[in-house]
């Protein structure tokens, strides 16, 4: 016996917000629109989900097929439904993020965008449809999670300097941060373990680098429900 839904259904979408650390700037991937709505605006990538797929099939498919990411991992975020959000009619928005290191990655629009390029968080076009409020809902959830979790080393090459890592931090919050207790707090905590010392051609110590210890941070945190890491 087939069943039919009485009630009218909202149009079901997804899009992407994907962030990058570049030239000591946070960048948000953003697409410019092909059709109505909105055409020739800039958006986040995304579209509708289609009949036989799974909301992250979809959200995969659109970030490939509107910008040439098809490696990146994403994972869902947040959901956004109000009422005039589309001038189409009633739509609902699945949103899925990902942060990527961006260095020598060539976007690629093909045929279901106008273009894709990256821009600075803090110098963004006017977006389409409701794009500004997500971005900005996701940015202020990424320095809330900054706090306790470790998705700000997805940001930042294998090796860094501390001084990488507070110039993303500081880039990312917007608030600096005092050199000597930083450095205090962040080695204190044992999560980062050292790489290797660039020397000059005297052989004085020039920088260290560092890398993020995963598992000693997922030990850490299943010891303590209190972990703060800045």
């Amino acid at each position: 016996m087939a069943y039919t839904y009485d009630q009218a259904r909202p149009l079901l979408t997804v899009e992407n917000i994907i962030l990058s650390y570049e030239n000591k700037q946070i960048k948000a991937l953003l697409i410019q629109r092909k059709h109505d709505p909105f055409k020739g605006e800039w958006a986040l990538p995304g579209g509708p989900v289609a009949i036989n797929e799974s909301l992250e099939e979809a959200a995969s498919r659109h970030l490939s097929d509107q910008s040439g990411i098809d490696d990146a991992y994403i994972e869902q975020f947040h959901t956004f439904g109000a009422v005039d959000r589309d001038p189409r009619g009633r739509s609902v928005s699945v949103t899925y993020y990902a942060l990527i290191n961006s260095d020598d990655m060539a976007l690629d629009p093909g045929a279901e965008a106008l273009s894709a390029a990256w821009f600075n968080i803090y110098e963004l076009p006017e977006l389409a449809f409701d794009h500004a409020e997500i971005l900005e809902f996701a940015i202020n959830r990424l320095k809330e999670k900054l706090k306790y979790e470790s998705i700000g080393f997805n940001l930042l090459p294998r090796d860094f300097t501390l001084s990488d890592l507070q110039r993303l931090i500081e880039t990312i919050t917007g608030k600096s941060l005092d050199k000597r207790n930083f450095r205090k707090k962040i080695l204190g905590l044992n999560i980062l373990k050292e790489s290797m010392v660039i020397k000059s051609k005297n052989n004085k110590p020039l920088a260290t680098l560092y890398h993020f210890d995963w598992k000693e941070f997922e030990k850490m945190k299943s010891e303590s429900s209190k972990l703060t890491l800045f």
